[in-house]
């Protein structure tokens, strides 16, 4: 069971942040509003395409590791790629997006990444 829910939660957390990439580079301006700094009025293009790549990229090699390593490797990858919600709450909270986004949002999609590695490491 244990095992079931690790992983499990590990392939939706690396299909959402694929999502969130692929959004990124599809729809831009909409993604950025939804991320809690919306673009500028030009369209911010190169910080709408660095975190479409940057998430789409995480997302793809959590599911590559998913499918090819150990539940340790999986493990210290999320713990690692923890740091991306933890900075995107400080992005957010400091570019002028509200608290509700930066905490409800990315803090507690670090949270959440942070449990799923607690799981994989215990397996």
């Amino acid at each position: 069971m244990l095992t079931s829910l690790a992983y499990g939660l590990a392939v939706v957390l690396s299909l959402f942040v694929a999502f969130i990439g692929a959004r990124f580079l599809l729809v831009p301006t909409a993604s950025a509003a939804g991320y809690g700094v919306p673009a500028r009025p030009d369209g911010d293009p190169a910080y709408l395409s660095v975190k479409g790549v940057r998430d789409l990229s995480y997302g793809l090699l959590g599911l590559a590791l998913i499918a090819f390593t150990s539940a340790d490797a999986v493990a210290w990858f999320m713990l690692v790629v923890a740091l991306v919600p933890l900075g995107d709450t400080v992005i957010v909270l400091r570019n002028g997006g509200t608290k509700a986004v930066a905490f409800g949002i990315h803090f507690a999609t670090a949270v959440v990444v942070l449990l799923d590695a607690a799981l994989l490491f215990a397996l």
